[in-house]
């Protein structure tokens, strides 16, 4: 059975394109029983040098004058491996009894994408919950929230979340429309990236907040005409009405999370980095760990706020593999606030509120000592870090650190967002070995009001991925879920044009700040493996490595580089992680 497979599959690619390149397997290798084969598929490996800081191609990669081309057809998974990559008639010499033949009939395969910063609780609250992302009015928002009321009793609360707080910062909603529409539902409008929060008047009440109450250092707390509370709360103020909300049960956390992680799979995600954990949700993912029900692998970032959560750790000290589906090394700190709240930290006043430069440190909720802590017990470190004044804290503080104790800088610490970031504090990265964590989808929502926040001449060093590329400091891409779009289609073409959904503008938004279509698939790849001490587990497609893969239904070194804004239109075909097929489409 196995000859005559083998027989009709040289019939089968006998007709394909020419064979790209040699097999990846040695010559004197004998064959396995495979698990799984994928045949006919355009396979980009990423098995060849990295480009050079300025994007340029390096020799080997597989690319000529007439554009990219993949580097394999076929690869062979034994177990959770990868066992064999090249041509797909070699591969089919690997089929056993019990193999598994998937014909991709010419889809892509590139390494196993990587989020590298998500909220995955978040998402799947978002799923569950009322969804606000993309509303544009006070009116549509409150809408929404009327038709959830239609199915719940009296008294229960309604959560949203979504609305954009940067692109409304200048025409914020308050408590009235909501309360004359919803008067028998407490309800939280969390908005998209957490930095502000909207209820009404039966939250408040049940929040106990009046005009007295004693607003938390960071944040701000709106007041009517009538110098009461009118329902809208920024950056720390937030928690005064959700700590309100009442906890989701065990039950309901845990079918969030697997709500977020199924939807993270079927996009395309073999892996997470989930950005700020308190107590109950690590409770909940090291119970779906051992009940071997996470979908795809969960990098865990502690959050510095949690300080018992953080203790406890600091005793047991950082996860040293990195095969478990729950991996726990990082310590998430938030440093700043958002720019579109006006809550980052800047160095000078914002262009659009002067006399204000946002809020850092200890107004924000940032342990110092306890940050200092985890990294001497061997924690990486993630900082939120917005603003040119966030972000060149937050260097500060790493490299002090450093200083001090000379083996923490070994630990690949990272700044989430690096958002703006003053030029003559970009080489600090490279020279201090700090990953910039960053989101090219946000750099297309926020360019709608970001220079107006910062000047013609700050906006220069915000979300600047090539700047910071070219001074050598590494990169990895994420989204930042829910708070925007992690649709990899999305983010490659942010990443690739500078432009948003809709191709605006013409020629990019500062273009001068693309990445080329390697530099941004490595960045959800292979450059997120590296951001996890993962390296040489994943990223690049090779035997020995772990059968983390994504599959799509468009070739995205070809379509960047003939029309770009094709890539909208892509879809995720397949994921699989660790051999098995977490996500087929249509199943």
């Amino acid at each position: 059975m196995k000859l005559i497979t083998t027989l009709l599959m040289l019939t089968l690619v006998a007709g394909c394109a020419e064979e790209p390149g040699e097999p990846a397997t040695p010559e004197d290798a004998m064959p396995e029983d495979a698990s799984l084969i994928l045949i006919n598929a355009r396979v980009y490996t990423l098995n060849w040098d990295e480009p050079e800081l300025d994007g340029t191609v390096m020799p080997g990669a597989p690319r000529d004058a007439g554009g990219w081309y993949p580097d394999a057809q076929a690869i062979v998974i034994r177990g959770g491996e990868i066992l064999f990559v090249g041509s797909s008639v070699d591969a089919m010499q690997f089929q056993g009894d019990s193999t598994q033949v998937i014909n991709l009939a010419g889809g892509t395969v590139i390494p196993g994408l990587v989020d590298s910063h998500t909220h995955v609780f978040g998402l799947g609250a978002l799923l569950d919950q009322v969804n606000l992302v993309g509303v544009e009015t006070e009116e549509e928002a409150v809408e929404r929230i009327v038709e959830r009321a239609k199915s719940l009793p009296k008294g229960e609360w309604i959560v949203g979340r979504g609305w954009d707080e940067g692109a409304w910062a200048n025409r914020y909603p308050d408590k009235a429309l909501l309360t004359a529409k919803v008067p028998d539902h407490p309800v939280f409008m969390d908005s998209l990236h957490g930095f502000a929060g909207w209820g009404n008047q039966m939250a408040l009440d049940e929040a106990g907040i009046t005009a007295e109450s004693i607003v938390p250092v960071g944040g701000e707390m709106r007041l009517g005409t009538d110098g009461e509370p009118n329902g809208l709360f920024l950056n720390e103020a937030v928690q005064m009405l959700s700590s309100a909300v009442p906890e989701p049960s065990r039950e309901t956390l845990a079918k969030h999370v697997l709500l977020g992680l199924r939807q993270m799979a079927a996009d395309g995600y073999t892996a997470v980095h989930e950005a700020g954990l308190d107590s109950r949700q690590m409770s909940v993912l090291e119970e779906l760990e051992a009940a071997d029900k996470l979908p795809v692998r969960v990098y865990a970032m502690l959050s510095l706020r949690d300080e018992e959560l953080i203790r406890e750790w600091i005793g047991k000290g950082p996860d040293t593999d990195a095969d478990s589906m729950l991996v726990t090394r990082t310590v998430k700190a938030y440093y700043d606030g958002a720019l579109g709240s006006r809550g980052a930290r800047l160095l000078y006043d914002y262009a659009d509120k002067p006399g204000h430069r946002g809020v850092s440190g200890d107004d924000y909720g940032f342990n110092e000592a306890l940050n200092a802590e985890a990294m001497k017990a061997g924690f990486q470190i993630a900082i939120h870090a917005i603003g040119d004044a966030g972000n060149r804290e937050a260097l500060e503080i790493l490299e002090a650190v450093f200083e001090e104790d000379p083996a923490t800088a070994a630990n690949r610490h990272r700044i989430e967002h690096a958002q703006v970031i003053t030029p003559a504090d970009i080489p600090r990265l490279g020279r201090l070995g700090i990953i910039a964590s960053m989101e090219p989808p946000h750099a297309m929502e926020d360019k709608a009001w970001a220079e107006e926040r910062l000047g013609p001449e700050r906006i220069l060093g915000a979300y600047a991925w090539r700047s910071l590329r070219e001074t050598d400091a590494r990169l990895t891409f994420n989204s930042d879920n829910p708070g925007s779009d992690h649709n990899i289609f999305y983010g490659l073409h942010a990443a690739i044009t500078r432009q948003d959904k809709d191709g605006q503008p013409e020629g990019g938004w500062y273009p001068d700040q693309r990445m080329t279509v390697e530099e941004a698939v490595r960045a959800y790849t292979a450059w997120s493996a590296y951001a996890s001490f993962r390296e040489d587990e994943t990223g690049i497609i090779e035997p020995g490595r772990w059968a983390d893969l994504t599959v799509m239904n468009i070739d995205p070194f070809v379509v960047a580089g003939q029309g770009p804004g094709r890539l909208l239109d892509a879809q995720i075909l397949m994921t699989i992680v660790g051999g098995k097929v977490a996500h087929k489409r249509g199943q």
